[in-house]
């Protein structure tokens, strides 16, 4: 009798299973920028097959700078995603964006850079700057970076003149010679040194400056999804570490990724993409979002990065970071057995 009863619990059990897998995936959709380094996870995730692992079905949005991106969640076009922070923070101000992780940290490649004909006489005196064009996608990484830079020079902010273009729009003026002085991100940043000789006048990093890329969701979309936006965490931070684990796979893979979006970098620019730009794995992304001190260490980085935004006038007032930045989604990450250990699948222990 109890192993007959054993039995019909085990068929029971198998049917749970099978009819669990045979659900359809949660579909879900992505918003990111091609062609950019800390959106490898979603394309490590695709070719592995890891988001229906996790039973999530993508559509995938993308943009070519971060408030195009913003601007598109107000539509609901999108659900989660990647940015740089000064978009989120303006998401957050705007639309209620919640920042719940971080991408990577982009501070060293995020730079004002210069011709190569022009780069020594500047970097000897960067007073030569005063009066000079400034070509920048203004509310972006790259905009915080170049006004460090600018504060690091002892230069005013109005002491450049401000060019507003596309990423795209900014590396054809250089590389035409219709434009000396850029503010760009990587990989923009390879493609000015090898197509206009042009050179490192100075990164975020170099003017004291964290540039954190931030991991967003919309916050009505958190409430109504939370587990949805677990699996989402879970399957970026398996992303990174499996590319840890596996260096020369993760980089064949992005040559591919930068290329299908548009973009041929050199794989020893890619190497630089890998060296200058550090990632986060679970607990560090824990560490770096919890308040056990009361305010955290994410708090600061976008704190000063909100003061910048308040300074040049994008916002009127700068948002509390506890408003809008969570570790929620990671926590479900880290107390759920089954989704941390397939996020944590290929850490070094």
């Amino acid at each position: 009798m109890r192993m007959k009863i054993a039995i019909v619990a085990l068929v029971a059990t198998m049917g749970l299973s099978t009819q669990s897998s045979a659900q359809a995936p949660t579909p879900i959709n992505v918003s990111y920028q091609p062609s950019l380094y800390w959106a490898l996870p979603f394309h490590y995730a695709t070719v592995k097959g890891w988001w229906k692992e996790v039973g999530l079905a993508p559509t995938f949005q993308t943009f070519p700078a971060g408030a195009p991106q913003v601007a598109a969640a107000q539509a609901k076009s999108w659900d989660v995603g990647g940015m740089g922070s000064v978009p989120a923070v303006l998401g957050a101000a705007r639309f209620g964006l919640l920042t719940i992780g971080l991408t990577n940290d982009e501070s060293k490649a995020n730079a004002m850079m210069v011709r190569g004909d022009k780069f020594d006489a500047i970097q000897a005196n960067p007073a030569l700057l005063k009066g000079q064009r400034l070509l920048v996608t203004t509310n972006s990484t790259a905009d915080f970076a170049a006004r460090s830079c600018l504060k690091k020079f002892g230069l005013a902010q109005n002491d450049m003149q401000f060019v507003n273009l596309g990423q795209a729009q900014i590396v054809s003026a250089v590389t035409s010679n219709n434009g000396d002085i850029a503010g760009v991100w990587a990989p923009n940043t390879y493609t000015l040194q090898d197509k206009a000789n042009a050179k490192y006048l100075c990164s975020g990093a170099d003017a004291g400056a964290i540039v954190p890329g931030a991991l967003v969701v919309r916050e009505e979309y958190a409430k109504e999804q939370p587990d949805n936006v677990a699996k989402f965490l879970a399957v970026f931070l398996r992303g990174w570490s499996w590319a840890k684990a596996n260096p020369a796979e993760a980089r064949t893979l992005a040559l591919d990724f930068y290329k299908t979006g548009g973009l041929e970098v050199t794989p020893a620019a890619m190497d630089q993409e890998f060296a200058l730009r550090p990632v986060f794995g679970l607990d560090e992304q824990l560490k770096l979002l919890g308040r056990g001190g009361g305010s955290s260490t994410v708090d600061g980085w976008f704190t000063v990065i909100s003061a910048f935004m308040t300074d040049v006038g994008t916002l009127p007032r700068s948002p509390d970071p506890k408003a809008y930045i969570t570790d929620e989604y990671l926590k479900r990450v880290a107390d759920d057995p089954k989704l941390k250990a397939f996020a944590t699948e290929f850490d070094k222990h």
